[in-house]
């Protein structure tokens, strides 16, 4: 769940600003991560470039002079939902990773069953946002790469972490570095689940994974 910080006014929130203003910082939260929340939901379903203000709007019934009071730009809204996505998925993977109760393969194992059910609760019609993103990145605006960049490298060092460990332990026997590993993870994870989407089932995560478990063995 996204929490407050998430939610917080932007600096420009003093200056005069197009829509309808909030009656209360409370509304404000509220209204703005409502957007958010819709805005995920459509994004990795469709995508940024063909995702409509329109259909972002109209699934929480927000006036569109509201959005834009919220967000000067489609280009500006996208940006807030990938830094949420981002802030997300950081602390769904801390409640897996950081579960010193399991093995260091076993939390990742946890969270790869995780992500397998939770595509599978919609139909897999919903992969990652990221994902999508990188798909869309040479047409996206100049500063989503950068981002992108950003957010992916802080996954690869969650789960680098994770194999460091794994390896000190004596669980995994390859001696490829962790940071190497964790970015062969990503990259193959992440076809994973656009193969999911495109086939509807969990298959290939649970291929890859198979895969890359037994890989780090030899």
């Amino acid at each position: 769940m996204m929490n407050a910080d998430l939610t917080t006014a932007p600096a420009t929130l003093n200056k005069p600003r197009r829509g309808r203003p909030p009656r209360t910082e409370r509304e404000f939260a509220d209204t703005r991560e409502a957007l958010i929340r819709s805005g995920l939901e459509v994004i990795t379903e469709m995508g940024y470039l063909s995702a409509g203000i329109e259909t972002v709007i109209k699934n929480i019934a927000v006036p569109k002079g509201s959005f834009y009071h919220y967000f000067k730009s489609k280009q500006d809204f996208g940006m807030a939902v990938l830094e949420a996505y981002g802030a997300f998925f950081a602390h769904r993977l801390d409640k897996f990773l950081l579960d010193v109760t399991m093995s260091p393969l076993n939390r990742i194992n946890a969270f790869v069953q995780h992500a397998g059910q939770g595509m599978a609760k919609f139909g897999f019609t919903r992969g990652c946002l990221v994902g999508n993103l990188l798909q869309e990145s040479p047409l996206l605006p100049e500063d989503f790469p950068a981002k992108l960049k950003a957010i992916l490298r802080d996954w690869e060092t969650r789960i680098a972490a994770c194999l460091r460990d794994a390896q000190q332990s004596g669980e995994i026997s390859t001696t490829i570095p962790p940071e190497q590993l964790s970015q062969i993870f990503w990259s193959g994870w992440e076809g994973a689940v656009m193969r999911a989407k495109l086939f509807r089932c969990a298959q290939p995560m649970d291929q890859f994974w198979t895969y890359f478990r037994g890989s780090l063995h030899s």
